[in-house]
């Protein structure tokens, strides 16, 4: 499949963000055997471990080498101030039982108060952010990380252009992915086409909107096509992101969907316009204007 960005990162992924421990554990297995080979997953999804022990059953068990999976982990908010950067790079790799990553994110442009509390809140409720940091001296230290040879690539989440471009501007290390929501409701054109200018990768999760009705799953236009091409309104939805020059990530709960959303079929040129001129417009995660993933229940 065809990729317009500097890093070698299999466009098809595999998002992480589950709740239950056992469910996460099971559901990776399930990835790998389906024949995924890029997994997205966080410090925030308190999940790494069960996906560690994933990683080594899966590829024993399926003859799976390292050098083919291509794993990405982020650095949640708490951690943004430049000392805490490389524990928590730390703490990721032995949860995931990995000797490297191939890709490391900063999951949010904001910085939280720093602390082992993910979720720090005053007496009123509201999030404690940390003002004594800057997006930029984070990212400083995210490129001493690719310096010491265990991450070889880094990159944002849930980032602005205009936060992107001036970290672009001043980093030493260009960032290699940008991972946003985008979905035919919230295609993030302007974004996708300043990432394809600098040879950037957008990554883009929640491609078929986080699954909340009404949504792109159930647009009129997708259903249309999907009866055209024979294919489901998912796999549609998938084909227009790869199409348009995304990756994307899905998170699929049975063996059954995981192949599903594995083998994305080619939709017609045609079709994809149609998908571009949806007028709908809505975003499903308010986390790109808070640093509070909307798709995480709070005190998790």
């Amino acid at each position: 499949m065809k990729k317009s960005y500097n890093i070698n990162m299999p466009p098809i992924g595999f998002g992480t963000l589950i709740p239950d421990p056992a469910e996460t554990k099971r559901a990776t297995k399930d990835a790998l055997e389906a024949g995924f080979r890029t997994f997205d997953c966080a410090e925030r999804y308190r999940n790494e471990t069960e996906i560690g022990e994933a990683f080594k059953e899966g590829q024993n068990a399926f003859g799976i080498s390292r050098e083919e999976l291509f794993v990405m982990t982020k650095l949640w908010n708490t951690n943004h101030r430049p000392e805490r950067v490389e524990p928590a790079f730390k703490g990721s790799l032995e949860r995931l039982q990995l000797d490297y990553l191939d890709l490391y994110l900063i999951h949010t442009p904001f910085a939280f108060q720093p602390g082992d509390n993910q979720d720090p809140r005053d007496e009123k409720g509201e999030v404690i952010y940390d003002n004594d940091v800057t997006l930029l001296d984070t990212w400083k230290a995210m490129e001493r990380l690719v310096d010491g040879g265990r991450c070889r690539a880094i990159g944002l989440g849930d980032v602005s252009l205009e936060k992107l471009s001036l970290i672009y501007e001043d980093a030493r290390v260009k960032p290699s992915v940008v991972q946003v929501e985008a979905h035919p409701y919230l295609p993030e054109t302007e974004l996708l086409e300043f990432c394809k200018e600098k040879g950037i990768a957008l990554l883009a999760f929640a491609p078929l909107g986080h699954g909340i009705k009404p949504g792109p799953l159930e647009d009129p236009v997708v259903l249309e096509i999907a009866r055209q091409v024979s294919k489901t309104p998912a796999q549609v939805l998938l084909a227009w992101a790869i199409q348009r020059g995304t990756a994307l990530l899905t998170t699929a709960k049975t063996p059954e969907r995981a192949k599903e959303n594995f083998n994305v079929p080619t939709i017609p040129q045609e079709a994809v316009e149609a998908i571009n001129n949806i007028p709908t417009r809505q975003r499903f995660n308010s986390v790109v204007n808070t640093g509070v993933p909307g798709f995480i229940k709070r005190g998790n």
